[in-house]
């Protein structure tokens, strides 16, 4: 246990800190509630320090034990990452159909926090237009990671950044949106060598976490949508989420580099201290007459190594690329997601909440 004085503790290491109140509160039980906890759980998670007004814990250990034990009176959020190495196999497509399908078919407050410099997801939920004038005025994430290259003058603002009930989707009123930006190609190569700040506290992977962390409880479920690599930016993604998933196509291609994603991702977690757990491999783009698809999908689930193959597949269908395309009329989750691929979608939002609220 590491002995601190108690005004040296600080929200800026990336690591919130929560008193025996904030727990309770978090828990929605009394304080006597978590002292009974304490002792009878060998597994309650250790205190950083002990302050005359008692015990100190990392937030995100109790969270996560939370999680683990079910034992909160209110809903925990679960935070996701969408992530593959390989581009064009749907990974934004089905972060943002997941998203709609969340709030509109299942009455969720979602999240989508785009990292991918494509700005994909943020054109689909909120348009070109749009997007032109929040970049314009710097209200997109690159300017929370533009701000670590120059401390001393930063400009990101979170409330004018995240926008509210996105989407064209009628019934999708839930959703709100940290827009990505097309800067993030520039910044992502520079964050490495950004000042290391006061006391060395201004690590790179926790900018997301710290400009974040206070309105992760808003929602039910947030999904990162994480650039095509495995750099920093991606990491600062991975750092929030408690899960990812790998959308991908089922051809030898799309999923080579699968093994490397789950390693560099088992590595982080134990370097963190904190569990980021794959839900699993979802197939997009299934053509169930293809021979390279059914064998492919055969080998994922075949291979002991790799997380599970969802069993709910998303098929081929023309109807994809109009999806992808904002539209400046609402319209039913049916409209934009016709016939079969809506209810791909509607399934597989079912699965990974029930995964998710199952505990695995």
């Amino acid at each position: 246990m590491t002995v601190v004085h108690e005004g040296s503790l600080s929200k800026d290491s990336g690591h919130e800190l929560v008193g025996i109140n904030e727990v309770a509160q978090m828990a929605g039980v009394s304080r006597q509630a978590v002292a009974n906890w304490r002792v009878r759980a060998s597994d309650f998670p250790q205190p950083v320090t002990e302050l005359a007004s008692g015990p100190i814990f990392l937030r995100a250990n109790i969270r996560a034990w939370l999680r683990r034990n079910k034992r909160s009176g209110t809903p925990m959020t679960h935070v996701i990452s969408t992530i593959n190495l390989k581009g064009g196999v749907g990974k934004t497509t089905t972060t943002v159909a997941l998203a709609e399908t969340f709030s509109a078919s299942m009455g969720k407050r979602v999240l989508v926090i785009d990292l991918d410099p494509q700005t994909n997801a943020t054109l689909m939920l909120i348009g070109e237009d749009r997007w032109f004038d929040l970049n314009t005025k710097g209200h997109t994430l690159a300017r929370l990671f533009q701000d670590a290259m120059d401390p001393d003058n930063r400009k990101f603002d979170i409330t004018a950044t995240l926008q509210k009930s996105v989407s064209d989707v009628r019934a999708a009123t839930t959703i709100d949106l940290l827009p990505s930006s097309l800067d993030l190609i520039d910044v992502q190569d520079k964050l490495a060598s950004a000042p290391a700040g006061k006391f060395f506290s201004a690590n790179p992977i926790e900018l997301l976490n710290r400009a974040v962390k206070s309105r992760i409880d808003e929602y039910d479920i947030v999904i990162v949508d994480c650039p095509p690599n495995l750099g920093i930016i991606t990491l600062n993604g991975l750092r929030i989420s408690d899960h990812y998933i790998i959308p991908t196509i089922p051809d030898y291609m799309s999923t080579y580099g699968i093994p490397q994603i789950v390693g560099r991702v088992a590595g982080f977690s134990e370097a963190i201290g904190e569990e980021i757990e794959p839900l699993g491999i979802v197939a997009t783009k299934f053509q169930a007459n293809s021979t390279v698809h059914n064998n492919v999908i055969k080998q994922l689930k075949s291979d002991k190594n790799l997380p599970v193959v969802m069993d709910t597949v998303i098929r081929q269908g023309n109807a994809v690329a109009a999806a992808a395309e904002f539209q400046a009329h609402s319209r039913t989750i049916k409209q934009k997601y016709p016939g079969d691929l809506g209810d791909d979608f509607y399934n597989l939002a079912q699965e990974i909440w029930s995964d998710l609220e199952s505990g695995l």
